[in-house]
């Protein structure tokens, strides 16, 4: 692992080094054919209000958490560095997973990855966790009905809290109303201003 050119190449984010697109890990990625398929291309912006919210809100140390459609992982680097959480990161598109393991060694974590589908998910499979997370991860209509019934699981599997952040895309807003009917949830608007200018919204649900 190459760590030339750090300063010009990197940039701190909540406490998290995130490589930029120039570093030359990521460069050596993309040139060996690591390509996500599934939007999986970069880290979008509902992972830094991912992180902000963590900041302001964090969850108890040593946590087991679920990244969910994690993409390069950071929300979930975020909690196993800053919180010690034992994280467990799933995605659809595999391509994916090189790149959440460069990040995380990049800041010192280990990250545990398994790629499948939200509807292959279990009820058992979720028991054990405590939090489950995911940032920009209902972009498509059908998907607000599938992590619906993800969070239906969790619950019943006892997962304490889901925290999804999300630009408020259509599904995701219609997924927010579904589990604010049925759930102990919210949705809490978010602005950041560094590191890069993003708006959107958390849906917090705690599973009393």
């Amino acid at each position: 692992m190459t760590n030339n050119n750090k300063t010009q190449h990197v940039e701190d984010a909540y406490g998290i080094t995130v490589l930029h697109s120039s570093h030359s890990d990521i460069r050596r990625l993309k040139r060996i054919g690591e390509k996500a398929t599934i939007h999986g291309n970069k880290f979008w912006g509902s992972s830094y209000l991912m992180m902000d919210y963590l900041n302001e809100n964090p969850i108890d140390l040593h946590s087991n958490v679920l990244e969910i459609g994690c993409g390069w992982g950071l929300s979930g680097i975020y909690c196993a560095k800053m919180f010690k959480s034992n994280v467990t990161a799933i995605d659809a598109d595999e391509s994916v997973f090189p790149y959440l393991h460069c990040h995380a060694e990049h800041n010192d974590v280990a990250i545990e990855t398994h790629s499948c589908f939200f509807e292959e998910i279990s009820t058992e499979d979720l028991e054990g966790f405590d939090v489950i997370i995911g940032s920009d991860i209902c972009f498509w209509d059908e998907m607000s009905t599938m992590l619906f019934d993800l969070i239906e699981k969790a619950c019943d599997a006892g997962v304490k809290t889901i925290l999804i952040s999300d630009p408020e895309r259509a599904p995701f807003i219609d997924l927010a109303e579904q589990c604010i009917d049925q759930f102990y949830a919210e949705l809490t608007p978010r602005i950041i201003t560094t590191p890069k200018h993003t708006s959107g919204a958390l849906l917090v649900i705690e599973n009393a």
